[in-house]
C-alpha cells in the first residue's frame, strides 16, 4: 500500500511541475513516520518552487496530501524539498540552536526564541533533549515559539 502511495505522489508532483513547464524526476522516498519524502531536484526553478520564506513548497505539500487522501490512499503526509532547502534550513536551525543552548547552560535562565515553524521547533526540540535543556512551545499560530530551560536539578 506504501509503495502505491509513493508512486501516485511521485507522479502527482511531476504533473504538476510539467504545467510550469519542468520536466524533471522527483525523489520520492519514505521516512520512518510514514511520511512520503519527495525531493525536487536542483533546477532554474527554484526560487519559484520554494517560494517566500518556503510557501510554495507548503503549497505543493498540502496538494500532494490532499490528492492522496481524496483517492483513499492510507498514507497521506507529505514532505516536499526543493533542491535540500529544508535540509539545509533545518542544518542552519540547528547551528543557532547550539548557541541558544549554550546560552542557557551558561546563564541558567530560560531563553524564549523568536516565533518559527513548526519543522524549525521540531529541529530545536530534538536537539534540547540531546543536550538535557528543557524546551516547551507556548503560544498559538504565527505566535508559537519555544522556551528554553535549564533542566531542574533533582
Amino acid at each position: 500500500m506504501m509503495e502505491e502511495s509513493i508512486q501516485f505522489a511521485k507522479k502527482y508532483l511531476e504533473d504538476i511541475l510539467s504545467f510550469f513547464g519542468l520536466n524533471t524526476d522527483v525523489y520520492a522516498t519514505t521516512s520512518d513516520e510514514e511520511v512520503i519524502e519527495l525531493n525536487i531536484p536542483s533546477t532554474h526553478l527554484n526560487g519559484f518552487l520554494i517560494g517566500q520564506h518556503g510557501d510554495t513548497m507548503r503549497a505543493l505539500q498540502f496538494l500532494v496530501s490532499n490528492a492522496l487522501k481524496n483517492q483513499g490512499y492510507s498514507v497521506a503526509r507529505v514532505s516536499v524539498d526543493v533542491a535540500d532547502y529544508k535540509k539545509q534550513r533545518a542544518e542552519r536551525v540547528a547551528e543557532k540552536a547550539e548557541t541558544w543552548i549554550k546560552t542557557v547552560k551558561e546563564s541558567g535562565k530560560p531563553f524564549d526564541l523568536k516565533p518559527m515553524s513548526a519543522a524549525d521547533r521540531r529541529t530545536v526540540h530534538k536537539l534540547a533533549v540531546e543536550h538535557g535543556i528543557v524546551s516547551e512551545s507556548v503560544g498559538q499560530g504565527r505566535e508559537r515559539h519555544i522556551v528554553l530551560k535549564p533542566a531542574s536539578e533533582e
